[in-house]
């Protein structure tokens, strides 16, 4: 009987290390990878260069756009600069590049539940490109004086609307990934949906400027839940008397998108084209 209850504690074991051992890849990838880290980082700095000096020349004849100060704006936006990988969208070109080398088989022959496994190394990667903000985060202080928000409850909705948020995206980016399957390259569906999160997620322009009808359709998608709403939180764009119910809504999504997501992709794997030899 001792036998057979260590052998399901054996394979917990097992499977823990298997998902930590996926977790820690993310960080070798960082460190063998140096050069593309190097550009990555010079896109990043030059990026938020000219957002800053587009917003300060966009003001220049006005106090305010949408209410907005330009003080106001430029938080977001360097908030927006700095946590930019919780907007990331990895799973469709994962799938794509998975159908091309054939790899699609091997991820169903490991001992670990393929979503879960997925969502952790998810989580792995948005951590470590967290870390490869830290020059932007510098010049931002440096350079452009931006102030930290201080009030440790604003860091708190803050933290757990990105994971909420965070949750919601992955599983949706796990829908959108499954229809990699139905196609023979996802490169255009990669590149339609970096773009659409871009402007739909607030990565480009705070979603408060936008006008009313656009905002309330833009607001109630999985792209603004990742991206816009923790960062507006955080930025003082949004009140914090606003968190209970946003906070309420990112739940509600996670509840509907998980159980999809996995229904998704039960269906989705049955139409597996594997393309070349």
């Amino acid at each position: 009987m001792t036998s057979a209850l260590a052998s399901p504690r054996r394979q917990g074991a097992l499977n823990l290390r298997g998902y930590a051992g996926l977790a820690s890849m993310e960080s070798k990838k960082f460190l063998v990878y140096h050069w593309s880290v190097v550009v990555d980082l010079i896109k990043n700095l030059i990026a938020t260069v000219v957002f800053v000096y587009f917003w300060r020349a966009l003001y220049a004849n006005t106090a305010r756009i949408a209410g907005l100060t330009l003080d106001a704006t430029l938080a977001y936006i360097l908030l927006a600069r700095i946590f930019q990988p919780l907007g990331g969208f990895i799973l469709v070109s994962e799938f794509g590049s998975l159908l091309r080398r054939g790899g699609i088989a091997h991820i169903q022959l490991r001992p670990l539940d393929i979503q879960l496994a997925y969502y952790v190394q998810n989580w792995a990667t948005v951590v470590v490109d967290l870390g490869r903000q830290v020059p932007v985060a510098l010049v931002a202080l440096l350079v452009f004086h931006f102030q930290w928000p201080t009030d440790p409850v604003v860091w708190g909705v803050f933290v757990l609307s990105a994971l909420l948020g965070r949750s919601v995206l992955f599983c949706f980016d796990y829908i959108l990934g499954c229809v990699a399957f139905y196609t023979t390259s996802a490169w255009g569906l990669g590149f339609a949906v970096f773009g659409l999160s871009l402007f739909l997620g607030g990565g480009l322009v705070p979603l408060a400027m936008l006008p009313d009808w656009l905002r309330l359709i833009v607001l109630n998608t999985p792209f603004a839940q990742a991206f816009y709403v923790p960062i507006s939180l955080l930025s003082g764009v949004t009140p914090l008397s606003e968190a209970p119910r946003l906070l309420l809504v990112q739940f509600v999504w996670l509840l509907g998108l998980a159980p999809l997501s996995r229904l998704v992709f039960a269906i989705a794997i049955r139409r597996v084209t594997v393309q070349g030899g």
